[in-house]
């Protein structure tokens, strides 16, 4: 589990294509700090496992269907790269919960300075925004940020001077692929709501003609 919480930036030493997947190798610093193999190390918001260390760098496997969801194809040696460590038991808890599995990408709209923030736009599918709640949290490119507009087809978010230093958030252009991760509390909502019984083949969510039945009876039957 991460936070969201970027503690460094690195750098794509080198990326090994295969037929379907790939090998990264990252060049770092403190992410390295008491890291073993096996560790997981959060890359702009993809959890990969740490598959060997050499110096200041570290190599990680990426499937296909990381590459398939996320941005990480894109990169090239030379990119600069979000980092997080897998959260220690005893850690303060500054983001929100992170689980480094990306639910999809987006794509940056617009920029737009405000005094000491930076308004950043990103347009994405309602699969995503469908959990996007204004004042709620989302992953972009492994930062937690706070939504600060909703619409139809778009969020933005605020960024202050101190994310902007931290992250490679605002060295993106308009039109640049971010990893996106929502909120987990939303998805295991939707999910329950629309569990369905198999004792009573019942959908618990939703009647049979879709409409929703989250009423006050639906929740004192079911033990709220």
């Amino acid at each position: 589990m991460f936070t969201g919480i970027i503690e460094e930036t690195g750098t794509v030493s080198s990326i090994a294509e295969g037929s379907m997947s790939a090998v990264i190798t990252i060049q770092a610093s403190k992410v390295l700090e008491q890291t073993r193999i096996g560790d997981s190390i959060a890359v702009n918001g993809v959890c990969l496992t740490v598959t060997s260390i050499h110096g200041k760098m570290f190599s990680a496997d990426i499937m296909a269907e990381t590459l398939r969801r996320s941005s990480l194809g894109s990169l090239s040696k030379g990119s600069p790269v979000n980092l997080e460590r897998a959260m220690l038991a005893g850690g303060r808890f500054g983001g929100h919960i992170v689980s480094g599995h990306i639910d999809g990408t987006g794509t940056v709209v617009s920029m737009r300075r405000e005094d000491n923030a930076v308004w950043v736009t990103i347009s994405t599918g309602q699969e995503i925004l469908k959990y996007i709640v204004k004042k709620g949290s989302i992953a972009i490119d492994g930062i937690s940020l706070t939504v600060a507009e909703l619409s139809e087809d778009t969020f933005a978010v605020s960024v202050i001077p101190h994310t902007s230093s931290e992250t490679t958030l605002l060295k993106k252009c308009a039109g640049d692929i971010v990893n996106l991760e929502n909120d987990i509390i939303g998805k295991y909502v939707e999910r329950l709501l629309s569990f369905k019984d198999n004792r009573e083949n019942q959908n618990y969510g939703r009647t049979d003609n879709g409409s929703a039945r989250l009423t006050m009876d639906f929740l004192v039957k079911n033990g709220f």
